[in-house]
């Protein structure tokens, strides 16, 4: 039979409690998903139910975005970290720096360069949407504690200036981020650096950076902004006690403005993989557990920020990132896929056709993607592809050129129907059963597709064999 953790079992109820109407994004829940209020354990916080919204999403857009984006460079990795290293002594990046402005050029002058003339929310938002992407996710403030927002409380050891509102765009260029995307129905969220490597008061005192700063801020953006998903971030230094988690995460699921619907990732201090919403899986190949809800976030190139020293062969391919989200959804997790605009506020165009590539795919198999459940065969994975589910349909999704034909071996139940997911009419696809093993044959057109997905519909629940302890070579390998 198919196994169900915990959480999905949660998630799904909050599914069947939001059928009487559909959350949307420019009205937030009404209906709290659980009256219960949670106390300052782990224990308390991890009871508290998924809400459904982040399993039917299954895709987001990413914008990370800041005076890092003037620069825009950096020798390899990510070139949202160029201030900081900027300052390793005989690194590429101070190299550069020292090249291109000067030795005494101050990082903070960046800001007054993150002009943002061709910021065009509407349009940013028109392309998310085309994507087929459900969320977006923008960077609040990053590690340099430059805030996108009017925050009272952002500054430097040596600017007292560190907001879009003040300096650089001189716009509140989050807000019109949200309102653009809420028009569109998109559910709008916040990434949110829990340390600023150079703030004045982090680097003397970081009980009073805590207290003073980072609690204010955290419930000023949380307020204004009433997100549907906090990415945090920048935990690593410190563990939950010190950033004093507990009292963030019993405000925002018991008295923040969003705390029904709101969904976080697992970086409260030193707690990934073992405590929050949802574990958080960085550049990982979307390879991770069904049992807990989770995510992939990863850029279209090797950056999240925009890093001009990429070339077009950093950048993934349509193929791939679209096998990148049905090998996540697969696995039971979400795709967060990040852009990284440039200083004047433009999306670069190699990004925006990913995305768009991305959507047309998702027009037409969008049904085996949004809203279904982890390959009901999960641990074994397949040569020709991965699996989803919804209901009492199994998606196939095959990956690349294959030969005329694939093996399913370990489904216990009667297949009533197979076809390809793009053939409005169905046609019926060739079928037979070897050693109790299930195999299809795939017509010449759809040996084509990059992607393709075949739908089987089965009768009553799914019902799967247990993985066998070595795998069979007609099918599926263990995954490891």
């Amino acid at each position: 039979m198919v196994r169900v953790s915990k959480y999905w079992m949660m998630a799904g109820l909050v599914v069947i409690a939001m059928c009487a109407g559909e959350l949307r994004a420019a009205e937030p829940a009404k209906a709290a998903v659980t009256a219960k209020k949670y106390k300052p354990t782990w224990e308390s916080i991890d009871s508290r139910p998924l809400p459904g919204w982040f399993n039917e999403a299954k895709f987001g857009i990413f914008v990370v975005w800041g005076p890092y984006s003037v620069p825009s460079w950096v020798d390899r990795g990510y070139a949202e970290w160029y201030w900081r290293r900027s300052k390793k002594k005989g690194s590429a990046v101070q190299k550069f720096h020292e090249k291109m402005y000067g030795k005494d050029f101050p990082y903070e002058k960046f800001a007054e360069q993150l002009t943002a003339k061709l910021y065009n929310p509407d349009y940013w938002c028109d392309i998310f949407a085309r994507s087929g992407a459900k969320y977006v996710v923008t960077t609040a403030n990053y590690h340099d504690g430059f805030c996108l927002w009017d925050s009272p409380y952002s500054e430097t050891k040596n600017a007292k200036k560190w907001n879009a509102t003040v300096v650089g765009p001189k716009r509140n260029v989050l807000r019109e981020l949200f309102d653009a995307g809420e028009k569109r129905g998109l559910k709008m969220g916040i990434y949110y650096s829990l340390y600023e490597w150079y703030h004045p008061l982090y680097l003397t005192d970081r009980e009073r950076y805590v207290t003073e700063h980072l609690h204010p801020q955290f419930k000023d953006v949380v307020t204004k902004f009433k997100p549907w998903f906090i990415f945090l971030d920048g935990e690593w230094e410190a563990d939950y006690k010190v950033w004093r988690s507990f009292e963030l995460a019993t405000w925002l699921y018991n008295e923040s403005p969003c705390r029904d619907y709101v969904v976080t990732n697992d970086r409260w201090g030193k707690t990934r993989r073992k405590h929050g919403d949802v574990y958080s899986s960085e550049y990982g190949g979307g390879k991770f557990s069904p049992e807990h809800p989770w995510q992939e976030d990863r850029g279209i190139g090797h950056s999240y920020g925009y890093n001009r020293n990429e070339g077009i062969d950093a950048y993934d391919s349509e193929y791939t990132l679209i096998k990148m989200l049905s090998r996540v959804c697969g696995n039971g997790g979400n795709l967060l896929l990040d852009v990284g605009p440039t200083a004047d506020g433009r999306i670069p165009v190699i990004m925006q056709d990913r995305l768009v590539r991305i959507g047309k795919w998702l027009k037409v198999n969008g049904q085996a993607i949004y809203g279904t459940r982890h390959s009901p065969f999960w641990p074994v994975k397949f040569k020709w592809g991965t699996c989803t589910a919804k209901g009492s349909k199994i998606f196939l999704h095959v990956w690349g050129r294959q030969s005329g034909e694939i093996s399913l071996p370990g489904l216990k139940n009667k297949i009533t129907a197979a076809y390809a997911l793009a053939d409005a009419k169905k046609t019926p696809l060739k079928r037979r059963v070897d050693k109790q093993t299930n195999v299809i044959a795939l017509p010449a057109g759809l040996l084509a597709e990059k992607v393709a997905v075949i739908v089987l519909e089965v009768e009553g629940e799914i019902d799967v064999e247990a993985p066998p302890k070595k795998p069979a070579r007609g099918g599926g390998d263990r995954l490891k």
